[in-house]
Order: structure tokens, then C-alpha cells, then sequence
């Protein structure tokens, strides 16, 4: 036997176990492929029955989305007919105010200069003579525009009328101190507005959001001790505060000349003294208790805050919330509470030019709220309203007084 016979032999011996391991091997795998296979075939028959059930439900869907379709459709030509009739409602409602001259307010110069309006008691009621040869009144409040929200339900929002046409002063709420500043419009409108306002601390707070910017000076009313709801000798007054923006100092003051003051508008509780501007210059609307069913209008000198002249006007205090000043006529805005549509509805021309049946009742744009203040700008013949938070720009129509509605 040669040398390689043991070799041989020994594959010999050891070739029967290796044939026998392959064996189970083989079988393992195909038990393992079986088991795949079935579970492979349950999740087909899984998915099969599953997309039944998909097809069955689309199919029971389809009909009730197009059924929810039709009724969105039919809604949604409701809601429109529902709003052109509103529209056609509002034109109407305005139509048959404007054509009723009874609820005018103005009153004619013999009414103004001592007929039996006059009350007395050392108030002029005297013709004003007129510093300007503006002429007009308004015809309509044509437009609005909502800028954004900022700050609380009540507060002022304004410009300079003899300052820069771009700055924006916004005084929030009706006792603060602080007052907010910003370069131009855009930047008020912007999401982080406050950010880019400068602010201008002044040395008493404010007292409602009757005040004013004019020729640089923010104009307000300040509750001295034992003002108004303060007790003491000063019950019921205010005193007038001149504030220099660009200075940040009192240049002057004064005690408002009026006594027992009290809220001038039935819907704005807050405001005890409402100053405005117009191209004749600086005006207060106030009340007291002497006619409390009434408002009362006086023209101020805004170099030392003397008042030159005052009227009692026939427009009421109640359901009043706010009024402004244009060509020396004062107009009035009216409202409900709950808020609805509010309306200029009493004007007063201190001049006497204005007649009763040339004086416009104006509806505002559609929208319900209520204003906590307006300020109109002579320059720009726009009104800046607060209505709950809200900064509205009012565009004007305007027409000469002589003119009929």
C-alpha cells in the first residue's frame, strides 16, 4: 500500500457525517421557505380584503360627498343673496337717514349769537369769526382702511397736522404715561412694531384719550389732585398740559376753565376733555353738569391754552362716543351699545354758515364697533379712529358748505 493510502482512507470515513449535516441543512431551509410562503400568502390575502373594504367604503362616500357638495354650493348662494339683500338693506337704511333733515343738529347764527338756545351764565355763545377761508363740510365718510391691532380696547393713534407727515403717535389706553413714537407708517405696521417706536415719557398721565398732537406739542388733560373722581377742592377739573415731544418738557399748563366737569360722550366714560384740530387750530369738547344732556365746544389758543371763545351746543351727550373738528364745525358720532354702524348725526358750525338742511347725515363704512377716539388731519382730510383695538384710517369727502346735500 503506498503512502497516500491512510489520507484516503480517512476522507473515507469522515465523507458519510458531512452528507448527512448538508441533509438537515436542506431540510431546515425548506421548512423555513414553507413558513415564509404562508406568510406571504396571509398577507396577500390581507391586503386583498383590505382594499375590498377601501373600495366598498369609497364607494359609499362618493355619493355623500357629492351630496355635501351640493348643500356647501347651496349654502355658500344663500350666503351671498343673504349679503346682497344686507347691502341693498344698508343702502336703503342710509338713504331714508339722509333724507330726514330732522335729526340734524346745526344751528343757525341767530340760534348761536342769543336766540333760545342761549343758557348764560357767562358763556359767549358768539359768532366765530372764521381765521381761514376753509369752506367746507363733510359729505360722506367715503372709505376705511384697518392697519393692524395694537395695544388695548381704548387709546389714540394720530398725526402732526402742522408736523412731519410721516411720524405716528400712539398713546394706548386712557391712564398712561407713556406714549409711542414711530418714524413712518410702514413701520407701525409692521408685526414687531414696538420695536422700532422711540418712547416718550411724560411727567403726568394722561386722562382718557382726549388728547392731541399739534405743532410739535402733545396737548392733554391731566386729573390734578382732587380732580375729577379725586374729591377735594378741585372736584370736577382738569388741568391742560402742553408737552414739548422734541424738548420732552412742560412748557406750559393750565386749569381748564369749566366747572363740575363730566364725561362729554355717553359711550366713552373716560374722556373728560376731547381735544381736536383743524385748519383753524385748537378746540376742546367737554361737558358739565351745568347742561349735562348736552355737549360743549370751546376754541383754545395753543401758544398759552387760554380758551377765546365757548359754545353750548344743542348736540346730546347721550349715546355720543366720539367727535372732531373741520372748517369750525363740530361733528358728532353716535353709536349704540351693544356697538352697531356708527353715524355722524349732530354738527355744530360755531361760524353759522352751515344750515340745518345743508348738514349730511353720514354713515361710517360698514364695519360694528365702537370708537374710542378720532382724530381728524387737515393736511391729509382723513380721520385716524381706535375701535377696540383696532387702527382705522377714514378717507373724507368733502364739499363747500354752500352747496346742497
Amino acid at each position: 500500500m503506498g503512502p497516500s493510502a491512510p489520507l484516503l482512507l480517512f476522507l473515507l470515513l469522515w465523507s458519510g457525517p458531512l452528507r448527512g449535516q448538508q441533509h438537515h441543512l436542506v431540510e431546515y431551509m425548506e421548512r423555513r421557505l414553507a413558513a415564509l410562503e404562508e406568510r406571504l400568502a396571509q398577507c396577500q390575502d390581507w391586503s386583498s380584503r383590505h382594499a375590498a373594504e377601501l373600495r366598498d367604503f369609497k364607494n359609499k362616500m362618493l355619493p355623500l360627498l357629492e351630496v355635501a357638495e351640493k348643500e356647501r354650493e347651496a349654502l355658500r348662494t344663500e350666503a351671498d343673496t343673504i349679503s346682497g339683500r344686507v347691502d341693498r338693506l344698508e343702502r336703503e337704511v342710509d338713504y331714508l337717514e339722509t333724507q330726514n333733515p330732522a335729526l340734524s343738529c346745526v344751528q343757525l347764527d341767530e340760534k348761536v349769537t342769543g336766540g333760545p338756545g342761549t343758557k348764560g351764565k357767562g358763556r359767549r355763545n358768539e359768532k366765530y369769526d372764521m381765521v381761514t377761508d376753509c369752506g367746507y363740510t363733510i359729505s360722506q365718510v367715503r372709505s376705511m382702511k384697518i392697519l393692524k391691532r395694537f395695544g388695548g380696547p381704548a387709546g389714540l393713534w394720530t398725526k402732526d397736522p402742522l408736523g412731519s407727515a410721516e411720524k405716528i403717535y400712539v398713546l394706548d389706553g386712557t391712564q398712561n404715561d407713556t406714549a409711542f413714537v414711530f418714524p413712518r407708517l410702514r413701520d407701525f405696521t409692521l408685526a414687531m412694531a414696538a420695536r422700532k417706536a422711540s418712547r416718550v415719557r411724560v411727567p403726568f398721565p394722561w386722562v382718557g384719550t382726549g388728547q392731541l398732537v399739534y405743532g410739535g406739542f402733545l396737548y392733554y388733560a391731566r386729573r390734578p389732585p382732587g380732580g375729577p373722581g379725586g374729591g377735594g377742592e378741585l372736584e370736577n377739573t382738569l388741568q391742560l398740559i402742553k408737552f414739548h415731544l422734541a424738548n420732552r418738557t412742560v412748557v406750559d399748563s393750565s386749569v381748564f376753565p369749566a366747572e363740575r366737569l363730566i364725561p362729554p360722550y355717553g359711550l366713552t366714560t373716560d374722556t373728560y376733555i376731547d381735544l381736536a384740530a383743524d385748519e383753524e387750530g385748537l378746540w376742546a369738547v367737554y361737558a358739565t353738569l351745568e347742561d349735562d344732556r348736552h355737549l360743549c365746544l370751546a376754541k383754545l389758543d395753543p401758544q398759552t391754552l387760554d380758551t377765546e371763545q365757548q359754545w353750548d351746543t344743542p348736540c346730546p351727550r347721550e349715546n355720543a362716543e366720539a367727535a372732531f373738528v373741520i372748517c369750525g364745525t363740530l361733528y358728532v358720532v353716535y353709536n349704540t351699545r351693544p356697538a352697531s354702524r356708527a353715524r355722524i348725526q349732530c354738527s355744530f358750525d360755531a361760524s353759522g354758515t352751515l344750515a340745518p338742511e345743508q348738514a349730511a347725515l353720514s354713515y361710517f363704512p360698514r364695519r360694528y364697533g365702537a370708537h374710542a377716539s378720532l382724530r381728524y388731519n387737515p393736511r391729509e382730510r382723513q380721520l385716524y379712529a381706535w375701535d377696540d383695538g383696532y387702527q382705522i384710517v377714514y378717507k373724507l369727502e368733502m364739499r363747500k358748505k354752500e352747496e346742497e346735500v
